[in-house]
């Protein structure tokens, strides 16, 4: 049974997590099927969000091409090969989308948008406390950033309808990890925004 829940507009932001063409294109460069699915449901509900008065931010996943050249351990290329390069239209927010002048667009170089960004700063300015989190992938970025927020004291809600996943048992495990460790998962029609 699903129960509403209300978020006061001006304490949330709604955070699309690397919604760019090299996950959700099928010419992507790490394609994944269940990315591209979800633009749409995120799209619908980042309009709804944005009509309510809620602060819209994406994060984008971009690598410049030497990022893991001295790396001593930590190399994305090593495990997925590169992607998302710096400058590149694999690293560009997916065309369905409507990124806007107020909207934040935050840059990263890892699975955290929280790591070596302004994010933290940006929210806690503008005194947001609730996160709606969805994009892709879930037991990538998604989850990470939103460990992350839960870590900062941020409330994380995962939007399950809305969080893409290379396998479905990938976003079943991202997702349960999330409510037992950190943060809570609903549909985005429970959502509620006044």
């Amino acid at each position: 049974m699903s129960t509403s829940l209300s978020l006061t507009p001006d304490r949330t932001a709604i955070v699309v997590v690397d919604m760019q063409n090299g996950f959700c294109h099928p010419d992507g460069s790490l394609y994944a099927p269940g990315s591209e699915a979800v633009v749409d449901p995120v799209a619908d509900l980042v309009e709804r969000a944005r009509e309510a008065g809620v602060q819209v931010v994406y994060t984008r996943d971009v690598h410049p091409p030497e990022q893991f050249d001295d790396a001593h351990y930590y190399d994305e290329f090593e495990q997925w090969g590169e992607h998302v390069l710096e400058g590149s239209w694999d690293a560009e927010i997916v065309e369905e989308l409507d990124v806007r002048e107020e909207d934040l667009v935050v840059e990263k170089h890892t699975y955290d948008a929280f790591y070596e960004t302004q994010l933290e700063g940006w929210l806690e300015a503008r005194g947001i406390r609730d996160l709606v989190l969805c994009g892709t992938l879930a037991n990538v970025c998604v989850l990470h950033t939103g460990g992350s927020a839960g870590l900062r004291d941020f409330r994380p809600l995962l939007v399950e309808d809305c969080i893409g996943a290379i396998e479905d048992d990938h976003k079943e495990y991202a997702l349960e990890h999330a409510e037992w460790l950190f943060g809570e998962v609903t549909e985005s029609e429970d959502l509620v925004f006044e």
